[in-house]
């Protein structure tokens, strides 16, 4: 599946016997893709090589996602909710044929050199190619919503759209969500018992009026606060105590164990995120990139008008002052004739 994923095509050699000659021979078989991979599983451990090459995505397990999916499991037993389980594939229908409407349209980004994103760890090269694909997934949903351009290389006139900069305000949110998630070092199921065990020792704290490092709990404990099950306590638990975010101690009874929160909850607000993405207003404010070419499909001209062959230097002295200063220029001009005149009146 990496391979295929990454390279596009899978060559599989395989021995067999000829038909005719009853000699053995090796033959290829070749798949060719590109090819869009789904999974899904319940498995906290996974392949890293494979994690980095994919979205991750994440089931929301909140208390209040699970009112509102049964909300909507009651409201499909009324009348309401059998007349829209029939229209429902009518929206599919309608959903399906606006994607058939998309050009395959080359997407040119004119902010790519302007983006920021966190290069901490290796891995984050492959993400990176996420996010600009993300942006250019965008653009070309809202390609009906921009100019479509023409660009002319070796005679061949080829069509393309230009990213806005509202697309990368739409990928930008998404990333928070999507990316923050694959590059967090947790799994989405101890992330979010690292989260419940915040807010519950938060909540003890503050009754006792004690510091965070003082309280210690039993799994018992979380087990009565969270109403998770004691195998995917343990599970889940553990990976926090291996990542160092929960440390254990040795109870008073015997081999019991206790356990103290090392967490801090910083972040935003508990919310997955990528650090480091550029900030939408100030590339707003900032940007002055108009197009990537012309709009006879040439070549888009220097962002800086040329005045001259050379660059000069990085400071200008005196003189060069002056002679950038039309006013400067004629002040002098007129004091070297004035001090001309009173030379010739002393020699004379």
């Amino acid at each position: 599946l990496k391979l295929l994923q990454s390279e596009g095509t899978l060559t599989i050699a395989s021995t067999g016997k000829n038909p005719e000659t009853g000699d053995l021979i090796t033959k290829e078989y070749t798949v060719e893709g590109p090819v869009m991979i789904f999974m899904t599983t319940t498995a906290i451990d996974l392949d890293d090589e494979l994690l980095n090459r994919c979205l991750v995505l994440a089931v929301d397990e909140d208390r209040e996602q699970t009112k509102a999916i049964h909300q909507l499991q009651r409201e499909a037993e009324t009348l309401e909710g059998l007349i829209a389980k029939e229209e429902r594939q009518h929206l599919l229908t309608l959903h399906q044929n606006a994607q058939r409407l998309l050009r395959p349209l080359r997407v040119a980004n004119p902010y790519a050199r302007a983006l920021t994103f966190p290069d901490q760890a290796t891995r984050t090269r492959r993400d990176h190619m996420k996010y600009l694909a993300m942006i250019r997934a965008i653009a070309l949903l809202h390609q009906y919503q921009r100019p479509i351009k023409t660009m002319t290389h070796r005679h061949h006139a080829r069509e393309y759209i230009e990213v806005a900069i509202d697309d990368i305000e739409i990928a930008n949110k998404l990333a928070h969500d999507v990316l923050g998630r694959t590059l967090d070092e947790l799994p989405p199921q101890p992330r979010r018992l690292l989260l419940l065990l915040d807010k519950m020792v938060s909540e003890v704290c503050e009754q006792q009026k004690i510091d965070r490092a003082q309280y210690h709990f039993s799994r018992r404990e979380v087990r009565s606060y969270t109403s998770w099950g004691d195998t995917q306590l343990r599970v889940h638990l553990d990976r926090l105590v291996d990542l160092e975010y929960v440390l254990v101690h040795r109870g008073g009874r015997g081999q019991s164990f206790v356990y103290e929160l090392l967490y801090d909850g910083k972040g935003q607000d508990g919310k997955p995120f990528v650090p480091g993405l550029i900030d939408v207003q100030t590339l707003r404010s900032t940007s002055t990139i108009q197009s990537s070419r012309g709009e006879e499909g040439q070549f888009a001209g220097s962002s800086r008008p040329q005045r001259g062959s050379f660059a000069g230097g990085s400071r200008v002295d005196k003189n060069n002052e002056k002679a950038a200063d039309p006013s400067a220029e004629s002040t002098s001009s007129a004091d070297e004739i004035k001090n001309a005149r009173l030379r010739k009146k002393k020699v004379a």
